[in-house]
């Protein structure tokens, strides 16, 4: 069940499924799953393909997005794309840039700033191999012009960036990396704007993987209202001997504090049988100051992965809460890998990568898109929004959702996206609409 974003073992398989399904009255009005953008469809895939993470959306509709693969260089290493909706329904693609010899794969979504441009990371490439963080800004008659504000894998200051960044107040940028650091495990760290456009990182922790802390975070980060930053690694921890599966990993806290930053450690995976652990994703909070998040594996069901909870108490501590088992029966999900976001009604969406209706538990087939609900009594009740897999839908969804101001979803999937292809294409943009 254990995957990574970046090594991923595919096979070609479509499960059967039934055709009849049991309805009940206590079900909303059905979803409605249209795929935006096909990159199959492009020729010589020149927008990308393989998209993998998150899309953003702007103020005017329009979505943005990473592709891990493809473009228009002879050696294509993915792109920035945007969708443009026009007329009748359909999306008009544009790449915004094209990474190439010199830049790794793009190894997560892209962010605005209030000036309109979007900032992301690399996984590769660079001066020194270990990826970097790029700007892209708009220019006057189209087009958008690339610049690189850092370059990863000198000495010690990380490699290998992965995950989502993260503006503060102040227009600094943070982020972390899967590998590199004093300890070769990773680390969180921060770009400051200097004058003249250049930018100066800090390291703000570096993994060692020993005692409680963790090791290799796969997601980035995000702040509280008092500054402090949050995430999680998928291995370390205090627990990371256990018996339970291949991940253990962390949720941790920064704080800071005269110029430097304190870890704390929140949680450690796993602590009881059929605990949740390997979480790729990071974490979000709730308006009473809870956490939540997914893991790849654990929980209750052959280890087919959560939806947890992690709530903070008078003394410091936090209790961890599994809200959702993934794997319970055939159609359920199974092994999300993306960050949640979470509505006004504090109702939490996500994906996972296998399962469903057309999926199924075993192979990396299918996927779905969830919504998990609060009840009385502290009870969260599953609906499955759409199952993948069926047809062209798309298949495989690695990452979370975007969401607009109707309530309606955005994602990506890593593969499938066109009719007749078995699943296997090379991933779709899709939207769930109410």
């Amino acid at each position: 069940m254990q995957d990574t974003r970046n090594s991923i073992g595919m096979t070609a398989l479509l499960a059967a499924v039934a055709m009849f399904l049991l309805m009940t009255p206590a079900l909303a009005a059905a979803q409605t799953e249209t795929v935006l953008y096909a990159f199959g469809d492009s020729p010589s895939f020149a927008y990308g393909d393989n998209p993998t993470w998150n899309v953003t959306l702007d103020s005017a509709g329009n979505v943005y997005g990473t592709t891990n693969g493809a473009g228009s260089f002879v050696e294509a290493n993915g792109t920035v794309f945007e969708l443009t909706p026009s007329s009748g329904g359909t999306w008009t693609p544009k790449v915004l840039a094209n990474f190439g010899a010199s830049v790794g794969h793009p190894n997560g979504g892209v962010i605005f700033d209030g000036a309109g441009n979007l900032y992301g990371v690399t996984v590769g490439g660079g001066g020194y191999l270990g990826g970097v963080v790029y700007e892209l800004s708009p220019q006057e008659g189209g087009g958008w012009t690339e610049k690189w504000l850092h370059q990863f894998g000198q000495g010690t200051d990380g490699s290998a960036a992965v995950g989502n960044l993260a503006f503060d107040s102040a227009g600094n940028l943070y982020g972390v990396t899967v590998q590199g650091g004093t300890y070769g495990l990773g680390t969180v760290y921060e770009l400051i704007p200097q004058e003249g456009g250049f930018w100066t990182e800090k390291v703000l922790h570096n993994f060692s993987g020993t005692g409680a802390d963790g090791a290799t975070p796969e997601a980035g980060v995000i702040f509280d209202s008092a500054g402090n930053l949050y995430g999680t690694t998928l291995s370390g921890g205090a627990n990371q001997y256990h018996t339970e599966g291949s991940y253990s990993g962390t949720v941790f806290e920064l704080m800071p504090a005269g110029g430097e930053w304190t870890e704390k450690i929140l949680y450690s995976f796993p602590q009881i049988k059929y605990d949740a652990t390997g979480p790729f994703a990071s974490v979000v909070f709730d308006a009473a100051g809870n956490l939540y998040g997914t893991t790849s594996s654990g929980g209750q069901y052959f280890s087919n992965g959560t939806v947890f909870e992690l709530s903070p108490n008078a003394e410091g501590a936090w209790t961890e809460t599994i809200l959702h088992s993934f794997g319970r029966d055939s159609s359920d999900g199974a092994a999300p890998y993306g960050n949640l976001i979470i509505d006004s009604t504090g109702s939490l969406y996500g994906t996972t990568s296998q399962g469903g209706k057309y999926g199924c538990l075993c192979s990396f087939v299918g996927g779905t898109v969830f919504k998990l609900t609060p009840g009385s009594g502290g009870t969260w009740t599953e609906r499955i929004l759409h199952d993948f897999g069926n047809g062209g839908d798309g298949n495989y969804p690695l990452d979370g959702l975007a969401m607009d101001a109707s309530g309606d979803l955005f994602g990506t999937t890593r593969l499938g996206g066109i009719a007749g292809d078995g699943g296997s294409g090379p991933g779709a943009v899709f939207e769930v609409v109410k």
